[in-house]
């Protein structure tokens, strides 16, 4: 593969564009990427590259409109965003990768996934779906009752009930104005998203993770991505609801890597990739 212009050896910390590296690891065997939640950032996964194999490299994402991309215009087109995801790793597509999202992270995860696959590209070693249910082609997400189309207050409630975003920002007005247009935009994406009917079932194994209160994704829907796989590795159950993984992070990586190692054992890609690792430094 053609080096890619932003890589520059030996500079830390390796951002570019959508990912950031927080932990390069010259020669990786594996790079893990990280998909966040509607709303969020790659600030949910602060710290799980501590988690991982010590030859693993582990990237998280950053859709347009937050962290080092907040000066970028959201999108809230589905097809769009996995259009931009897979121009912004291209170049970190060198050696095997995984990916794992969750929530709204899962399902751009997933349609990555199919998009590389269709187009003959490198494809994932493995997919981890959390919190997010196998696609339903019969059900209509176009509903006057859609997340994105709530008022302010209808949708602070929506946020409430599910957990995981701080009271400072439900309350407080300076930062619902900030944040507030975020988790609109995302839930738009979410919402108007339409499953593709009759789509062949992924040749990427697949893993699903849920929290066993999750108000928002119930188990059957969680393991209903048996179907959508040509191997399905299991549904892994937590105790919580819907950012389950907030207090089972170390439980969760561990069940990661497990899945991450079964599924190169069978594809014969377990051992450590050869030649250097390709860093990309900050622009």
């Amino acid at each position: 593969m053609a080096p890619h212009p932003a890589i520059r050896p030996g500079r830390r910390p390796l951002t570019h564009g959508a990912v950031t590296c927080p932990r390069p690891v010259p020669g990786a065997a594996l790079r893990l990427f990280l998909f966040h939640h509607a709303g969020g950032s790659h600030l949910l996964y602060r710290g799980w590259e501590y988690e991982f194999p010590a030859d693993w490299e582990v990237c998280v994402l950053d859709a347009p409109g937050r962290g080092r991309l907040a000066d970028t215009p959201f999108i809230d087109d589905c097809d769009e965003l996995v259009a931009f995801f897979a121009a912004e790793l291209r170049p970190w597509t060198d050696r095997p990768f995984a990916l794992f999202g969750h929530s709204m992270g899962s399902l751009v995860a997933y349609e990555l996934t199919r998009r590389l696959e269709a187009e003959g590209r490198p494809r994932p070693v493995w997919l981890g779906m959390s919190s997010c249910g196998a696609p339903q082609p019969d059900r209509d997400r176009r509903t006057p009752g859609a997340r994105h189309l709530f008022t302010d207050g209808e949708l602070r409630d929506r946020l409430r009930s599910v957990g995981g975003t701080p009271d400072a920002v439900l309350d407080d007005e300076a930062a619902w104005r900030l944040f507030g247009p975020r988790f609109r935009n995302d839930f738009a994406l979410v919402d108007t998203w339409r499953p593709t009917a009759r789509t062949e079932p992924l040749r990427t194994p697949v893993s699903a993770f849920g929290g066993d209160g999750d108000p928002v994704v119930g188990r059957e829907r969680l393991a209903a991505w048996a179907g959508l796989t040509e191997r399905f590795l299991g549904l892994n159950m937590f105790d919580g609801g819907h950012f389950y993984l907030a207090d089972h992070r170390r439980a969760v990586t561990r069940r990661v890597t497990a899945a991450v190692a079964a599924a190169r054992r069978a594809s014969g890609h377990a051992g450590t990739t050869p030649g250097p690792c390709a860093m990309l430094g900050t622009s």
